[in-house]
C-alpha cells in the first residue's frame, strides 16, 4: 500500500462541503440537506439510503457524468476522496472527512473524484445519496477499484494518536 505523504485534508475542486443545522423541539428534530435554492444543488436524478456496519469500506468508485450529495444521518463514516481527474487544478489530492450524527455534513462530490466512505463506531451508519442522474442498471455511471488499491494512496485503519 502506497502511503500518502501529504496531508488528508486537501482541497479538492468542486467538492463543496455544506454545514447541516439539527433544529430539535420536543416533538424531535429536523434536519435540512439539500435544497434546490441553495449550492451545491445541480439537478436532480433520484434519492437513495444505504447503510455500513463497522468497520465496512464501501469504495472506490466514481462517476463520469454523475454528481453525489452525501449526508450521514445515522451513526458516522469516514469520507474520504481522491482527485484522480487529469484535468483538475487539485488532482492527486486526498481528502478525509468524519460526517454524521456528531458533525452533520453534506458533501458534494462532483463527477470524477473517487470516493469511500467506512463505518466508524458502534452502529450501522445510515447514509443518504442525492445524485444528479437516475442510475442506469443497463448502463451503470459507475467505476471501481478494491478499497486496497494501490492506484489510490490511502490506507482505511483506524490510524491511532
Amino acid at each position: 500500500m502506497q502511503q500518502y505523504e501529504k496531508p488528508v485534508n486537501d482541497p479538492i475542486d468542486g467538492v463543496v462541503i455544506k454545514d447541516l443545522k439539527v433544529i430539535p423541539d420536543e416533538r424531535g428534530r429536523l434536519m435540512e440537506i439539500l435544497r434546490s435554492d441553495e449550492e451545491p444543488f445541480e439537478k436532480f436524478g433520484q434519492v437513495y439510503m444505504t447503510s455500513n456496519y463497522p468497520d465496512v469500506v464501501k469504495g472506490w468508485h466514481y462517476h463520469k457524468k454523475q454528481s453525489d450529495n452525501v449526508a450521514c444521518v445515522r451513526g458516522m463514516i469516514k469520507l474520504v476522496l481522491f482527485d484522480g481527474r487529469d484535468d483538475s487544478p487539485t488532482k492527486d489530492n486526498l481528502k478525509e472527512l468524519f460526517i454524521g450524527e456528531h458533525n452533520p455534513k453534506l458533501v458534494h462530490i462532483p463527477a470524477g473524484v473517487w470516493h469511500g466512505w467506512k463505518g466508524i463506531g458502534e452502529v450501522e451508519s445510515l447514509t443518504i445519496n442525492i445524485p444528479t442522474e437516475v442510475f442506469n442498471r443497463e448502463e451503470p455511471d459507475e467505476y471501481r477499484l478494491p478499497f486496497d488499491t494501490d492506484e489510490i494512496p490511502y490506507d482505511w485503519n483506524i490510524k491511532m494518536g
